[in-house]
């Protein structure tokens, strides 16, 4: 047999780089121990029509990934009329809703999984969604947008690792998933960090409403991302889901593991971040106490000074000391007295 030579395999920067036609981003044949070969359009379009590969690549041990970007019409319209697909998995890899799913029609394993786009920086960083079909010597997955996750798998079948089978490429795209989740955990732990840092340092001069900002900032990020794992956890941990024999190791049994571990993570930080917050508000609750006991405090020892202005205040006749040249030093002093009698009486009652 002649073994097709292996053409040179186009680097997409849109998970990197240019797009091929149709919308079909990238299309390779791979096999363990070989570089992968780029396809040909019309194989391309032969494996999709008939289910399977033209000779030689029949022959060979080794599978395909096809990947499309949907939001290309002619690229949609090429899914939709797969003969060798259902018409469920079908729709599912053309759909543009960003719902999770993961199912199995006869040997095919199909469904959406959640991954993160390709934005510059960690805060600005969303979800999206890409879909995929898996078949035994076949992988095609769709996206709208840019996914750098299958972009790191892709270039490291281009270095030469391949596995021996193609839901292997679902659970690599899975664990850089979790991957990226856990350095957004680590950098959400380093601003809890920070928070917990200024509460065990709590100072007059500290800036309680900034730590509240920083707290609302983490929590709102971990709700996000829990949004988008909790239904992932959930759907590889549904006993109702039969997947076929040779996708249960490489894809549901170690991607659940991964995942879930991921979610662990999430929830503990979580809980780390409800903690802080608990002490956030004991200590805000605390310097509001503090406050108000000053306020308390300086009205108390203002209302004899009060009253004594207030008395001598009346405009009533017979009124001491209005004779003297020294009136108003000696209600002064009236005031200072009682002052400093009323501040004794709060020492000695421990009320100050």
């Amino acid at each position: 047999m002649t073994e097709t030579p292996s053409s040179a395999i186009p680097d997409p920067v849109s998970e990197g780089g240019t797009l091929l036609r149709n919308g079909l981003i990238w299309a390779i044949f791979c096999r363990p121990g070989h570089d992968p070969i780029e396809l040909e359009p019309d194989v391309v379009t032969y494996r999709l029509a008939t289910g399977t590969f033209p000779s030689p690549y029949a022959e060979m041990e080794g599978w395909g990934w096809f990947h499309f970007d949907i939001v290309h019409t002619l690229s949609r319209a090429q899914i939709e009329n797969i003969p060798s697909l259902h018409e469920e998995v079908r729709q599912v890899l053309t759909n543009l809703e960003r719902s999770i799913r993961l199912d199995n029609e006869g040997d095919t394993v199909f469904g959406a999984l959640p991954a993160f786009d390709d934005t510059t920086t960690d805060d600005d960083r969303n979800v999206s969604t890409w879909r995929f079909a898996l078949q035994p010597d076949l992988l095609t997955t769709t996206r709208r947008h840019p996914i750098p996750a299958l972009g790191v798998v892709y270039h490291e079948l281009r270095r030469g690792i391949i596995p021996r089978s193609p839901a292997q490429v679902v659970d690599r795209a899975l664990l850089e998933f979790a991957d990226t989740l856990r350095r957004d955990f680590a950098r959400l732990d380093d601003q809890l960090d920070r928070a917990e840092d200024v509460l065990l340092m709590l100072d007059r001069d500290t800036d309680l409403r900034r730590v509240n900002g920083l707290l609302g900032l983490v929590r709102r990020r971990a709700t996000e991302l829990r949004r988008v794992l909790a239904p992932v956890d959930r759907i590889f941990r549904d006993e109702e889901l039969e997947l076929p024999e040779w996708a249960e190791d490489d894809l549901r049994d170690r991607s659940q593991r991964q995942v879930h571990a991921a979610l662990d993570d999430l929830l503990a930080l979580q809980d780390r971040a409800r903690s802080l917050q608990d002490e956030l508000m004991a200590n805000q609750a605390e310097d509001t106490n503090r406050q108000l006991y000053l306020v308390s405090v300086g009205t108390t020892l203002m209302l004899p000074a009060t009253f004594v202005t207030g008395f001598f205040g009346m405009n009533t006749g017979g009124m001491f000391l209005t004779n003297g040249s020294w009136g108003t030093v000696e209600a002064g002093g009236i005031c200072f007295v009682i002052m400093l009698g009323t501040w004794m009486l709060l020492k000695i009652t421990r009320l100050l």
